[in-house]
């Protein structure tokens, strides 16, 4: 396991690959893989800055799918577009 200045374990960020967005809180950071526990898959994120803003929970139009409890989700760092700090609770229901 490596960490870096970049990524600050037991934060939580929101993440855009080529082809999805997750939320979760970071517990792991290796050469090519980010992993995250208490995440979801943000189908919808509703008006995006808002989202960054407010919170993707409370945009009315937001699609939140979280994965089952006590998952861990794997993310390979070459599919990863950006990625901000979250500073809001993680979704925990489906929307």
């Amino acid at each position: 396991m490596k960490t870096n200045k970049v990524w600050e374990l037991g934060k939580n960020y929101l993440i855009r690959t080529v082809t999805h967005i997750q939320v979760g809180k970071l517990v792991c950071v290796t050469d090519k893989e980010l992993v995250l526990e208490k995440a979801s898959w943000i189908a919808d994120t509703g008006r995006f800055m808002n989202a960054l803003r407010d919170g993707i929970g409370k945009q009315a139009d937001s699609e939140i799918e979280p994965f089952p409890e006590k998952s861990r989700v794997i993310i390979g760092r070459d599919s990863i577009i950006d990625a901000v700090r979250y500073d809001h609770e993680l979704p925990t229901e489906q929307k």
